[in-house]
C-alpha cells in the first residue's frame, strides 16, 4: 500500500515539521530492606501535573528588551535540529543561550546598519514570504483535513488498485538441466519434494526449510520463474527445468491467494498526506490562476509551465 500513496510526500510542499520529545528517568532510592515477594507493595504515588507555564512569562532581559517563555519555545523550536544530539536537560539551556546569542548580534547588525543593505531587505521579505506560505499551509490546509476525508481516500485508494494475487511456492535449485530432470524423475515417482530439497538445493535459505520461498506477488522473482510459478495449480510442480540467471529450478505450488490490502489503520497517515497533497496543489492552482503572472524569457516560461502542468 505504500506505493499507492507514495506520490503524497510532503517534502514537495516545502513543509518542515518539528518532533520534541521527553523523557524522564527518576531515580529511586531505598534506604530500607526490600518487602518480601509476596507482599503487596503500595501504589507510587502520582507524579503532581506540571503548573501551566505563561507565555509572557520573562525568561531573560537583554539590554532592557524582554525575552519571554514564548520567545523561548519558538527558539527550541527553530533549532531542534542543532540541539537533537544534547540530553534533554540541556536543551533548554541551550536554546536561551543560543537566542540571547541571535539577540545581541542582530542588536549589532542593526546598528551598523546591515539590516539596510538591499540583500539583506530581499533575504528578510523572502523569508517572511516563507514563513506565510508555511503558515497559509498549516492553517489553511493541514487543519482543515477531516477524518471522513482521510477515510474516503483510503477508500478510494483500494476501490482503485486492482486485485493483486500472490502464490506460495517451494524450489530446488541445481546447476544443470541433467540435475533437475533427475530431481522431476524422482518426484514422478513418488519422492517427498521438501526431502529432495534439503538434500540437492543450492539455495542457502531452502536447504532446511525444503525450499520454501514464502508468499510472492508478481514481478518480485526474475521472469522466468515467475511465469513458471505462476502457471501452476496448486500442488503441482513443473514438468519441466526452468533456467534462470541462478541455475535450474524444480518449481512447487503450495497455495495460491488474493493479497488483501493494509488495514485502513496502518496507512491513514498515508492516506493523510494524500488529501493535504491534493488540497495544497488545488489551492496552489487556483491561486495561480487568479494571480498575473508574467515571465519574460521565453524558455524559462516554458520551463516553468512544464514543471507546473506535472503537479
Amino acid at each position: 500500500m505504500s506505493l499507492l500513496f507514495r506520490r503524497a510526500s510532503l517534502a514537495s510542499l516545502g513543509l518542515a515539521f518539528g518532533l520534541s520529545a521527553l523523557s524522564l528517568s527518576p531515580l529511586m532510592a531505598q534506604e530500607t530492606a526490600p518487602a518480601p515477594a509476596d507482599a503487596a507493595a503500595p501504589a507510587p504515588a502520582a507524579a503532581p501535573a506540571p503548573a501551566p507555564v505563561d507565555p509572557n512569562a520573562v525568561v531573560a532581559t537583554i539590554n532592557g528588551q524582554p525575552l519571554t517563555e514564548a520567545d523561548l519555545v519558538l527558539a527550541e523550536g527553530e533549532l531542534s535540529q542543532q540541539f537533537a544530539q544534547l540530553p534533554a536537560e540541556q536543551r533548554r539551556a541551550a536554546a536561551l543561550s543560543a537566542a540571547i546569542e541571535i539577540r545581541v548580534m542582530a542588536a549589532q547588525a542593526v546598528t551598523t546598519g546591515l539590516d539596510k543593505a538591499p540583500d539583506f531587505q530581499r533575504r528578510m521579505a523572502f523569508l517572511q514570504q516563507r514563513a506565510l506560505h508555511g503558515e497559509m499551509v498549516e492553517k489553511g490546509v493541514v487543519d482543515k483535513v477531516t477524518d471522513a476525508e482521510v477515510r474516503a481516500r483510503y477508500d478510494q485508494e483500494i476501490a482503485n488498485t486492482p486485485p493483486v494475487n500472490e502464490v506460495h511456492a517451494r524450489h530446488i535449485l541445481v546447476k544443470t538441466k541433467e540435475e533437475a530432470e533427475a530431481i522431476i524423475k524422482q518426484l514422478d515417482g513418488g519422492a517427498d519434494f521438501q526431502k529432495l530439497a534439503n538434500e540437492h538445493t543450492s539455495d542457502p535459505s531452502g536447504k532446511t526449510s525444503g525450499g520454501d520461498l514464502g508468499w510472492f506477488g508478481p514481478g518480485q522473482m526474475v521472469p522466468e520463474f515467475d511465469k513458471a510459478a505462476f502457471a501452476l495449480e496448486v500442488g503441482k510442480y513443473t514438468e519441466q527445468p526452468v533456467q534462470s540467471q541462478f541455475g535450474w529450478h524444480v518449481i512447487k505450488l503450495e497455495d495460491k491467494r488474493t493479497k488483501q490490502p493494509p488495514a485502513f489503520d496502518e496507512v491513514k497517515d498515508q492516506a493523510k498526506q494524500a488529501v493535504i497533497r491534493d488540497k495544497y496543489f488545488a489551492l496552489v492552482k487556483s491561486l495561480r490562476g487568479a494571480a498575473k503572472v508574467e515571465i519574460p524569457d521565453a524558455n524559462l516560461k516554458k520551463a516553468v509551465d512544464t514543471l507546473e502542468s506535472a503537479k
